[in-house]
């Protein structure tokens, strides 16, 4: 495996804008903040008595901010790296 797990700071309420670091063919290469995107989603929906409510879904991460010159061959091996580790989002932090 070309990819390795370092850290990932993102939490509740906002899963998604946290800093990832991966270990690529050695090396720790810093994502920078705001690098994740949610496969899950943020539904709105009024209820029966008309009350405005949200329903989360959560999904798997993909990398929505590459590091300049990052090789195109390991980024889907990147991308499961990151759902391998990182808890699913969406947590819905931006309702």
């Amino acid at each position: 495996m070309n990819i390795e797990f370092v850290s990932y700071d993102g939490e509740w309420p906002s899963l998604c804008m946290g800093r990832l670091i991966l270990k690529v063919n050695g090396e720790e290469i810093d994502f920078g903040k705001y690098c994740l995107g949610s496969g899950g989603s943020v539904t709105r929906f009024t209820d029966e008595d008309g009350m405005t409510d949200f329903n989360v879904s959560k999904g798997k991460w993909y990398i929505d901010t590459w590091p300049e010159n990052f090789p195109e061959e390991l980024k889907q091996e990147a991308n499961e790296c990151v759902n391998n580790n990182i808890k699913q989002g969406c947590c819905g932090g931006c309702i």
